[in-house]
């Protein structure tokens, strides 16, 4: 179906070598965008690239330091010059600390918003100018379950995700006039190296995940797939403003 179609479309993917922007960046390169992982870690990322390149979709790597304006805007404006066109962003790039809130120095805590939160920002303010010059646009923020549910031993990551709703809907508001769309996916306990480094220092963390989650299971990065398309897609062209869990029931259950 067209309305699924992302040929001729450029996509901007942060943190998208492995995890959910991996996920995610394999599902916009299948339904046919042009795909741009934007990070750090270059080595990790050619094992992605070849995973994209795979399904016959341009895809490149480049440079991004996400807590840095600068950054942010180089290599935006470096999509632009390789592609011709910027329509999808995805702010995905993230981390966190896992400390009790008292236990927490400034520089952890200003580590994570800037990260998570920040840089979302600096890439959609840099992505803009170029959306509006393509005729409209699609940016995709990733927040977490923790965008509505509190967690003691995550304080920056919780705010930082109820930030990333917020900032998806005020986004939303502001561009409407110029034909993009912004919306927020919330994922919950998802199968990546964040979360098992979490089942590394939560203790009965795995049980509590699965005891709660009516489909019995983590969530896989290739589940993000679908949602991805969906949301950079004409089929959402009327959705904006949204929050979108994709935690296999896990936030209906009490």
């Amino acid at each position: 179906m067209t309305i699924f179609s992302l040929q001729n479309r450029v996509a901007f993917v942060t943190g998208g070598n492995g995890g959910i922007g991996l996920g995610m960046a394999k599902g916009l390169a299948a339904a046919g965008a042009a795909v741009v992982i934007a990070g750090r870690n270059k080595q990790k990322a050619q094992s992605a690239l070849a995973e994209l390149r795979s399904v016959g979709a341009p895809a490149e790597f480049i440079e991004l330091d996400a807590m840095e304006e600068a950054s942010c805007h180089q290599a935006v404006q470096r999509t632009v010059e390789r592609f011709g066109r910027l329509d999808i962003l995805v702010n995905n790039a993230g981390t966190t600390v896992r400390k009790q809130p008292e236990e927490l120095t400034a520089q952890e805590w200003h580590l994570v918003m800037d990260t998570n939160l920040t840089s979302a920002f600096l890439c959609s303010q840099a992505a803009y100018p170029h959306m509006v010059r393509a005729g409209g646009g699609k940016v995709i923020n990733i927040g977490s379950m923790m965008s509505v549910f509190a967690s003691s031993y995550a304080t920056p990551y919780a705010a930082s995700k109820g930030g990333i709703v917020q900032l998806a809907k005020s986004l939303a508001v502001a561009w409407a006039k110029d034909n993009i769309q912004v919306n927020a996916i919330l994922p919950g306990w998802i199968d990546t190296d964040l979360t098992r480094k979490a089942r590394e220092q939560v203790q009965g963390l795995n049980e509590r995940v699965l005891a709660r989650t009516p489909a019995q299971r983590w969530g896989m990065p290739d589940d993000f797939a679908g949602i991805a398309v969906f949301l950079a897609a004409p089929a959402s062209n009327f959705i904006t403003g949204a929050a979108i869990p994709v935690d296999g029931g896990y936030s209906v259950q009490t």
